[in-house]
């Protein structure tokens, strides 16, 4: 089974290119091609195999979600030209990311299981426990960083250190929110829970505009909601779609990003595991049936479309 696990090309009129964890970003006048190649990270770690059909699940769930939140706000994508391909608007990021959460779960509830009470600045109530529904959505941002971790920040940090204007900072919150409410209603069709997810956003000709991918295995957590208030009376684990089961599976090997650490090996069959995790979720949360696109090239497949696309329309 092919993967893509990083592309090396070089298009026309192109000027710049940068290799993110999971895209590959190749930059022109006015626009960027991403492509959404098969690695997988974790504790902003870059796995050392790909995940067959990762990068299509991304960018075809990015896809829809951002095709179906267009009226609550603007949004980069133009085109997607190939099954891992998506061609948007460049603009000038903001370097934080809008962290939203309706529950309390992962890095969240790591958090609070350590005592703290305080996250990005929120405070949480007493007597939680994991997984819990909160009070209402809180949003907890992190710096964007280009290299390592991604830092937890407050509003307050945001706003004293100037990496956002108040007033363009409160509208950040007010389309997350927006988006936030949007997407749990859209899972809650598909009897999912949207637990916690991640915005970014960019500006373009000053208009604030969202960025990269929404409600992806990526950046978000789902529960089912089937037996979700069972599962929690009894303090039994939720059932859930997210990449969490990969975080789980390097934290039961001694790994989470740590120096010193090294990640336990990735056997065919966990990989394998992996890539029907993926498009289970994207056939739960879409409600479409997936396609495989079958290339015995899919560097080439992906090169050619882009250049087509390309050719067409600059």
């Amino acid at each position: 089974m092919s993967t893509i696990n990083t592309t090396n090309f070089n298009f026309p009129n192109q000027t710049g290119f940068y290799k993110g964890k999971v895209r590959d970003v190749y930059s022109f006048e006015n626009l960027l091609v991403m492509v959404a190649s098969d690695r997988i990270s974790a504790f902003d770690v870059v796995l050392p195999r790909a995940i067959p059909y990762k990068g299509q699940v991304l960018n075809q769930i990015a896809e829809h979600f951002l095709n179906a939140t267009r009226d609550v706000v603007p949004n980069w994508l133009v085109a997607t030209p190939d099954a891992n391909v998506s061609v948007g608007l460049k603009c000038e990021t903001y370097p934080v990311e809008m962290v939203v959460r309706g529950y309390l779960a992962g890095h969240a509830w790591r958090t609070y299981k350590s005592g703290l009470r305080i996250l990005c600045g929120v405070t949480l109530p007493e007597g939680l426990k994991e997984n819990d529904k909160l009070p209402t959505p809180i949003i907890t941002p992190t710096t964007k960083a280009h290299e390592g971790h991604d830092e937890d920040i407050s509003r307050e940090e945001i706003l004293s250190q100037g990496l956002v204007s108040e007033e363009e900072y409160s509208q950040l919150e007010k389309y997350t929110l927006a988006l936030f409410s949007r997407g749990t209603e859209m899972a809650a069709q598909q009897g999912l829970i949207l637990v916690d997810t991640k915005y970014e956003f960019g500006n373009i000709n000053g208009q604030i505009t969202l960025i990269d991918e929404i409600h992806t295995p990526d950046s978000s957590r789902y529960f089912y909601s089937e037996g979700y208030s069972e599962r929690q009376e009894k303090g039994e684990p939720q059932k859930q779609l997210s990449k969490e089961f990969v975080r789980e599976w390097l934290i039961a090997n001694n790994f989470q990003g740590k120096e010193g650490q090294f990640v336990p090996e990735m056997t065919d069959e966990w990989i394998n595991q992996i890539s029907e995790r993926y498009i289970e979720l994207f056939e739960k949360v879409s409600g479409k049936k997936f396609e495989k696109d079958i290339s015995e090239n899919v560097l080439n497949r992906v090169e050619t479309n882009i250049n087509n696309y390309l050719a067409s329309n600059q």
